[in-house]
């Protein structure tokens, strides 16, 4: 099979920063068309966490959302940082970080790319299992982060009636309940 890679000729960041980076690229197609700039956006890896504790309640999160122009139920969720020795160690800490909840056992359930057309970071899906309420959160001054615990039945029912908008979030529920129900035998 013939490949349909493209070549990257150039590139050049027009912003560069920590949370986005946005790189113009010169490509070349495999038929020699060249293509510029095609924008590339460089976010850091996302990690999302579906968390259950042992009364089956979903640990989740309440806060405003600048692009939706809104304030979202969601899950808790962050950026993997650089010191952060993988993506599930992330996931614990941002579990921590925005809920006070933590411990159990977190299952990575998927690995999503946001958008492969033009984002170079993939999303990782975790479960945690039995997690426990141990300290208060530690959130950014930027965020306001309103806990809600909600019993599992109820977020099914929310997910399945479109009230989650986030893509990333409604795709880690997914996976998650993919694998409860492999752990039931279903």
């Amino acid at each position: 099979m013939e490949s349909l890679d493209w070549i990257t000729l150039a590139s050049e960041y027009k912003l560069k920063d920590r949370w986005i980076s946005v790189r113009a690229d010169k490509c070349q197609t495999p038929d020699g068309h060249i293509i510029e700039p095609y924008y590339v956006l460089e976010y850091p890896d996302y990690v999302h966490i579906f968390a259950l504790t042992r009364n089956h309640e979903v640990v989740l999160v309440r806060q405003y959302r600048h692009g939706a122009g809104k304030t979202l139920l969601e899950l808790p969720s962050g950026c993997v940082e650089r010191e952060d020795v993988s993506p599930a160690e992330a996931a614990r800490w941002e579990l921590l970080e925005e809920t006070g909840y933590a411990g159990g056992e977190f299952v990575q359930v998927g690995r999503l790319s946001p958008n492969p057309a033009n984002h170079s970071n993939i999303s990782h899906c975790f479960l945690a299992l039995e997690v426990e309420y141990t300290a208060e959160k530690q959130v950014a001054f930027s965020e306001q982060v309103e806990v809600v615990l909600m019993p599992l039945a109820q977020v099914k029912a929310k997910l399945y009636a479109g009230e989650f908008i986030q893509a990333l979030y409604v795709s880690t529920m997914f996976y998650s309940l993919r694998y409860l129900d492999e752990l039931k035998g279903e």
